[in-house]
């Protein structure tokens, strides 16, 4: 039976136009030629859609969930709820899980914080959402996270600010705002977010809950909306040490799907605890300190949170990285001209990657952003409008240049991390900030999204692990928080560090 064609042959009009997008003058005789050439390639597209492509596994029964009413959902953090139960036993067994919604959950809505994904549903689970289950752990539901996951705020989600449960009036970070405000807040012990300039790190530091992102590739990314191939992390938000330990022990190591994981090195996240900080060598990064954007209080905490370190036994030692003031600098180049080309030219998951791409979020996501980019939120609208703007007119060049720099950034830190075991400095140099008005100027909201990214994002261009630890409050009662980050896959150095300084004392009284 002949195959009934699917993609339909483009007209000589179609042809003469796309022809001279990239720069080529053709005839009607020539279009009419091309439409010959191309007509004998359809069967191929007819044939692939007769076929069945491989799905992610849905192992676990559920039901749809709902949407909480405002009177259960006091900082607005939760987009969906619902209870997804794993099997019995396991690492997680008797805890519940919160996603952030950039992660596909079948058959619960996924909306990325933006009107463009509003009413799509995943067929498939993401790896960590089995990896999760299959531990015996509990999806509560998706956590509600910035608009397409582009601010470090918390005021673009298109269904209103999330509120910061040390301070309502305050921003609970970006762009995992609600993984963080759930877990500040007590209604759940640990969450996923996802980091790529700094989303894990800047509401954990914000909301003062621990937040590690874990070396790139560590976490399988497979099933979670991507921004920058070199750039996505995911990784544990939680309300202690232990637990970030048991969630990264559970989702950690290679699926066989996701090109980001290249020799991967797993370890027992657990057996890293208890172990103190005597014999650690921290070195104080210089450069993450006194930054123009620092607030004294800040730095006074994380400094006084690395004396604790010391105390417990620890080596710290200032030292110099003159490069790390560079790094968001790089950290530019290529994520405003990758996420324009992954995220919206090539409609999400982009192309020339092998490993699982799920279809149907790509096909609903490209059908909705091509009739409503007036439904960006700003952040996205300044990375588009910058990012077009240097394609058309400087190529690929500064994003080239800036994978290029930052083979040059991660040798800087390597270079320190030879004679070292971690770096120490503020997550951010500010505390939260208040929420912007609704009315307030494009300008400040743009200035809420991004103005506390310098210590975190350096961290995404070279994969580092990098780990959020509150370590102290600020008078007006808004938490500090303490990065600490460790050579490529020994997460265990992190989690030893991290959790002796939490056994030093209650980071709320410091």
């Amino acid at each position: 039976m002949a195959i009934l064609p699917t993609v339909r042959k483009p007209t000589i009009h179609e042809l003469i136009e796309i022809g001279a997008d990239f720069g080529m003058t053709l005839s009607e005789e020539d279009a009419r030629s091309f439409q010959g050439l191309i007509a004998g390639v359809l069967p191929s597209y007819a044939r692939c859609d007769e076929l069945v492509e491989p799905a992610l596994p849905v192992k676990y029964p559920r039901d749809a969930g709902y949407r909480p009413e405002p009177s259960e959902n006091k900082y607005n953090a939760w987009y969906w709820k619902c209870e997804i139960k794993g099997k019995k036993g396991g690492v997680l067994a008797g805890t519940k899980v919160a996603l952030k919604d950039n992660i596909c959950l079948a058959g619960i809505p996924m909306m990325n914080g933006s009107r463009i994904l509003e009413g799509y549903v995943p067929e498939q689970d993401a790896s960590v959402v089995t990896r999760i289950l299959d531990a015996g752990g509990t999806i509560a539901g998706k956590a509600a996270c910035e608009d397409l996951c582009i601010s470090g705020g918390s005021h673009t989600s298109a269904l209103g600010m999330i509120k910061n449960p040390r301070k309502p009036t305050h921003s609970a970070g970006g762009s995992s705002a609600g993984s963080a405000a759930l877990v500040a807040a007590g209604e759940i012990e640990m969450a996923l977010g996802g980091d790529q300039g700094g989303s894990i790190r800047i509401p954990s530091a914000y909301c003062g809950v621990y937040g590690l992102k874990a070396t790139h590739g560590l976490v399988p990314y497979t099933g979670i909306f991507p921004i920058e191939l070199t750039l996505d992390h995911c990784g544990p938000m939680c309300d202690s040490v232990e637990n970030v330990a048991r969630l990264l022990s559970a989702i950690a190591g290679p699926d066989g799907l996701d090109p980001r994981q290249i020799n991967v090195k797993t370890h027992d996240y657990l057996k890293a605890l208890g172990k103190g900080a005597k014999g650690l060598k921290i070195a104080v990064v210089k450069e993450g300190f006194g930054r123009p954007e620092s607030q004294a209080v800040v730095d006074q905490k994380v400094k006084a949170a690395a004396q604790r370190l010391k105390d417990a036994g620890a080596t710290v030692k200032e030292v110099s990285a003159p490069m790390h003031l560079d790094g968001q600098h790089i950290w530019n180049l290529i994520a405003v001209q990758g996420l324009m080309m992954q995220m919206i030219k090539l409609n999400g998951f982009g192309m020339n990657w092998k490993g699982h791409y799920i279809t149907s979020l790509a096909d609903a996501y490209a059908r909705s952003w091509r009739t409503r980019g007036d439904d960006f939120s700003e952040t996205t609208k300044l990375c588009i409008l910058l990012g077009e703007f240097l394609e058309r007119n400087y190529h690929s060049h500064y994003y080239a240049k800036g994978q290029n720099l930052g083979r040059k950034l991660k040798a800087a830190y390597n270079a320190v991390l030879t004679d070292y075991d971690l770096l120490l400095m503020p997550t951010l140099p500010i505390c939260a900030t208040p929420l912007p008005k609704p009315d307030c100027t494009r300008e400040e909201y743009v200035a809420r999204a991004l103005e506390m990214i310098g210590n975190t994002c350096p961290f995404d261009v070279t994969g580092h692990p990098a780990m959020s630890v509150p370590c102290g409050l600020s008078k007006e009662g808004l938490p500090v928080g303490m990065m600490l980050v460790g050579k490529h896959f020994e997460e265990p150095t992190i989690l030893r560090a991290a959790e002796a300084f939490e056994r030093s004392g209650n980071w709320m009284k410091m």
